[in-house]
């Protein structure tokens, strides 16, 4: 009984750190892009303007 609790438990941890750090992921991918456009610029657009 005592034993299928603890398992229990350690799969919604496991389940919530999962979550949690999928979240972050993809947070810091959005972050990435927004910050990802204003940071590479192709030259040659300008130039051919």
């Amino acid at each position: 009984m005592i034993k299928a609790l603890r398992r229990t438990i350690a799969a919604i941890t496991v389940a919530v750190l999962a979550f949690r750090a999928v979240g972050s992921f993809l947070s810091w991918i959005e972050h990435q892009e927004d910050t990802a456009a204003d940071t590479w610029i192709d030259e040659d657009e300008f130039e051919d303007v």
